[in-house]
């Protein structure tokens, strides 16, 4: 049987109305009593809904945030994180203001913005945080990721950062025309999260099941034994899953995690 399911949050775990089907929690609360491991896998970090969602799926589990950068223990706050270097967090800063583009920077539990760019506080309510801007430059030798949150059109002109940051983009069902470009030390990502969260569970990657439907969790999808593409995944998801199930706002998650018990 699976051991482990991981779990993206954006058009996988919350639909495009910003709630959660009731059958999942009933789904993952059956999961928990087979002796399965739920894990949020998401880009959101571990604070706000994404942190309540966490505790609710598996209240003593690991769950992996910030797209990889981030490894919570939700249960008494352990964390295992990697971090950004200064000079990256600066340059990206420089950056942003440079470009008057919105840019967020992302410790282990809080976050902050500089500007009050209206697409940043509609972000801020996606995550339901308050709003906080700041100095971004005084979070430099704190921060595990920043992300780029921008309309669509712009998204191609931030996608190479050079060969020491990985940038994976994501989209939500919540927020249409936006991407949402994650930011994180090369190789960080979600796909070498579950790797290491598995062997710490003392599970083979063909034990764990991943569902998700961005391009954030294409090659997670692809790396594990039981990769399940939402009905409302993107192309290049679905041609790498394994499976594939209803849209997320026709109950695809339980379905997924109700699959996991067949295999």
């Amino acid at each position: 049987m699976i051991g482990l399911i991981c779990i993206d949050v954006d058009g996988t775990l919350v639909g495009s109305g910003g709630q959660v089907d009731p059958a999942v929690w009933e789904a993952a609360a059956k999961a928990r009593a087979k002796g399965q491991r739920l894990a949020i896998t998401s880009g959101r970090p571990a604070f706000g809904l994404a942190l309540d969602y966490a505790r609710r799926l598996d209240p003593q589990g690991w769950h992996i945030f910030q797209s990889g950068a981030s490894v919570v223990q939700v249960g008494d706050g352990r964390s295992r994180s990697v971090r950004l270097r200064a000079g990256q967090v600066a340059a990206l800063v420089e950056r942003a203001r440079r470009e008057a583009k919105p840019l967020e920077v992302y410790r282990d539990f809080d976050y902050r913005a500089e500007r009050a760019d209206p697409i940043l506080v509609r972000h801020a309510a996606l995550l339901g945080v308050p709003f906080v801007t700041g100095d971004l430059l005084t979070t430099l030798h704190q921060a595990v990721r920043v992300q780029w949150v921008i309309p669509d059109g712009d998204r191609e002109r931030f996608l190479d950062l050079g060969p020491e940051l990985s940038v994976s983009s994501a989209p939500s069902p919540v927020m249409p025309g936006v991407s949402f470009l994650s930011v994180t030390a090369k190789g960080v990502g979600k796909a070498a999260a579950i790797t290491r969260l598995a062997a710490d569970l003392g599970l083979g990657l063909e034990q764990v099941m991943m569902v998700g439907d961005g391009q954030n969790d294409l090659e997670s999808v692809a790396l594990v034994g039981h990769g399940v593409a939402m009905g409302n995944a993107e192309p290049e998801v679905k041609a790498a899953a394994r499976h594939l199930v209803r849209d997320v706002d026709a109950g695809g998650l339980a379905e997924a995690i109700a699959l996991s018990w067949g295999l």
